[in-house]
């Protein structure tokens, strides 16, 4: 049986007024290959670049709803090589 992607799009639950929301506040994010799930915490948080992180730790981001182990290891790299630090 083949399986109708139309219908698999992981968006669906969120209205596209939210979606247009997002694309306006995450375009750095975007531009770093972030996933959607984190791209949505990090703007709900008001952290809109790299060098907004500075303003939690590095367990608030953790904890943020939909940052997974491999946003958080992307955006540490991209903190280092910018020579920004996590809030203690």
């Amino acid at each position: 049986m083949k399986k109708d992607h139309k219908t698999s799009n992981s968006n669906c639950d969120i209205p596209q007024s939210e979606l247009d929301r997002y694309e306006k506040l995450d375009r750095e994010w975007r531009e770093y290959n972030i996933a959607a799930p984190a791209r949505r915490a990090l703007v709900d948080a008001r952290l809109y670049k790299v060098s907004d992180l500075r303003k939690i730790s590095q367990t608030e981001l953790e904890n943020l709803h939909g940052m997974g182990k491999s946003a958080v290891a992307r955006l540490k790299v991209l903190m280092n090589a910018k020579k920004i630090k996590f809030r203690p």
